[in-house]
């Protein structure tokens, strides 16, 4: 059976660095027992900071990353090299460093298909699920369609969103590994996203979020609110979920 444990932090930064120091821990002690590892990583405030934390941790220098593999829970389908990409900012805050540096094959980070027409873009969104779908099977053990990620991040958006799955979209009822995001309540209008059922599949799902403006609706993800109105609700990894919050996003709670 899943459990869930809320820790909170005093402050956004302390966060950031917090979760940083536990996914480093939880990368190693991964490897301890079995290889390759597969971590979902995020966007968003929260999220970067902690990529950046991670960049500064002399912690990263345990790690083999010669088998890190690096996922996206969701993303904004823009151009390869678009500022609002989760994938331009991850590599501007960790990722490039860590090729450079510290031995992450380019090939292990695993971006999905850009809009455009080069090679591994895609003219559209349902391109790019597919051919992520298609990404994830590949690296999928048995009758899986996707890896057992070791940790799967997740943001919450203000208004309960996690991944590209927003309050009352179509998109929460989706089958399959990955979906195409239309008409998001937040631009761009375009995304692709892991659905809950590959979200479900990891081993632990992290749920990250920061400030005030968070505190209801993770006050109601807490207390099981319906997936309709708070999807954050259906953020439960397999054998494990974790809430990290900061105190302005925790005060919510009873």
């Amino acid at each position: 059976m899943s459990t869930r444990l809320v820790v909170v932090h005093p402050d956004p930064t302390v966060l950031a660095e917090a979760a940083a120091a536990r996914l480093l821990t939880r990368i190693l002690d991964v490897q301890s027992v079995r290889s390759p590892v597969h971590v979902v990583l995020t966007g968003g405030t929260v999220g970067i900071k902690t990529l950046a934390a991670v960049a500064g941790s002399p912690l990263r220098a345990a790690v083999d990353w010669s088998v890190v593999h690096l996922w996206w829970g969701d993303e904004r389908f823009l151009p390869a090299g678009d500022a609002d990409r989760n994938e331009t900012q991850a590599r501007d805050a960790l990722l490039e460093d860590l090729v450079a540096s510290s031995g992450l094959p380019a090939g292990n980070i695993h971006a999905v298909p850009a809009r455009g027409d080069g090679p591994g873009e895609a003219a559209t969104a349902e391109d790019a699920a597919t051919a992520y779908a298609a990404e994830l099977a590949g690296y999928a053990a048995g009758d899986a369609t996707t890896p057992s990620f070791d940790v799967l991040l997740l943001g919450m958006g203000p208004d309960g969103h996690v991944a590209s799955l927003f309050p009352e979209h179509p998109a929460l009822g989706a089958a399959g590994a990955v979906v195409p995001v239309h008409d998001s309540p937040k631009p761009p209008p375009d995304r692709v996203s892991l659905t809950f059922a590959t979200i479900g599949h990891a081993r632990e799902v992290w749920v990250v979020a920061a400030g005030s403006e968070k505190a209801a609706q993770a006050a109601a993800a807490l207390a099981d609110g319906p997936v309709t109105q708070v999807p954050a609700v259906r953020a439960v990894g397999h054998d494990r979920t974790l809430w990290l919050l900061d105190a302005a996003a925790a005060a919510g709670r009873d």
